[in-house]
């Protein structure tokens, strides 16, 4: 009884019978052909999405770091309290307002102050203000509702806290973009509650995020954490890192201490504007306190 060497049935070579080597080659031509597949490349052919359009903050050092805000995109810019979100959102609202671009804020707390915002140097003649409690926003939302020829229905139940709030958010940030036409639409959801943030679905920032694609307008968020997940195209981190605080004359308690600036340092968390891996930037800027009023 003979044996064969372990490698003799080694070759690569397949042999099929006629018929099924018949049919296979069939098979790869009608694929070949087929139109559906046409269009149909590799990845190594694949063409690289040119980056989006920028619109600029009005802060240097994060244009220098980011180049702005994409539009087209979902952008998200979290902290904690008093980490300076109030002072970049009014920064790029000013910006953006003084291009002649129209701006939406949508005011989920109701906590945006007018007379800051002018300090700022925002052109409320270009801002439509969302205020998010119940009689005014609801007013604006049937306006928009009207606008949308109704396709929304705009619900109605009694104020409750927080989930309220985030719902008439929703549904406002909804009908504005289908309105079109604005060159910055803004959400503030700092200050409602980060249990009713986290209950968002990710399906509302893949709506928004389809929604905002291949038009002008740039979609920011800020938050006190994150919520918009993968949606976001550029998501930043702030936090600040000292202030700078003076007494108006000598010997004043320190009730009466007044804060003249503050050190504000940006992260980039997520960037999917650069075709290349993400790496950790930061920068670091001062806000001049603006005494209101």
């Amino acid at each position: 009884m003979s044996s064969l060497p372990v490698n003799a049935c080694s070759s690569s070579t397949v042999f099929l019978p006629a018929g099924l080597a018949q049919k296979r080659a069939a098979v790869f031509k009608h694929i070949a052909e087929s139109e559906r597949l046409a269009a149909v490349r590799p990845a190594s052919r694949l063409e690289i999405r040119p980056r989006p359009e920028m619109l600029a903050t009005g802060i240097s050092e994060i244009d220098a770091m980011t180049g702005g805000i994409p539009r087209g995109c979902l952008s998200e810019i979290y902290g904690p309290a008093s980490s300076g979100k109030t002072s970049v959102l009014m920064a790029i609202m000013a910006a953006a307002t003084h291009r002649k671009e129209a701006g939406v804020l949508i005011d989920a707390s109701d906590s945006f102050d007018p007379s800051s915002g002018a300090k700022a140097g925002i052109d409320f003649e270009k801002l439509l203000w969302v205020r998010c409690d119940a009689p005014r926003c609801s007013s604006v939302l049937s306006v928009l509702e009207d606008f949308n020829h109704g396709e929304h229905k705009v619900t109605q139940r009694e104020p409750h806290s927080g989930e309220f709030k985030l719902e008439q958010v929703l549904q406002a940030t909804d009908l504005i973009l289908q309105s079109g036409g604005f060159g910055l639409i803004a959400l503030d959801l700092a200050g409602i509650s980060d249990k009713f943030i986290r209950r968002i679905p990710l399906a509302s920032w893949f709506r928004f995020q389809r929604a905002v694609e291949h038009t002008k307008t740039a979609l920011l968020v800020i938050t006190e954490i994150p919520c918009a997940y993968t949606c976001a195209t550029l998501a930043m981190k702030l936090g600040h890192q000292s202030l700078a605080i003076s007494n108006q004359q000598s010997g004043k308690p320190a009730h009466a201490e007044l804060m003249q600036h503050m050190r504000i340092e940006a992260e980039i968390v997520r960037s999917r504007l650069e075709h290349k891996p993400m790496q950790s930037v930061k920068t670091v800027f001062t806000t001049q306190t603006v005494r209101a009023g």
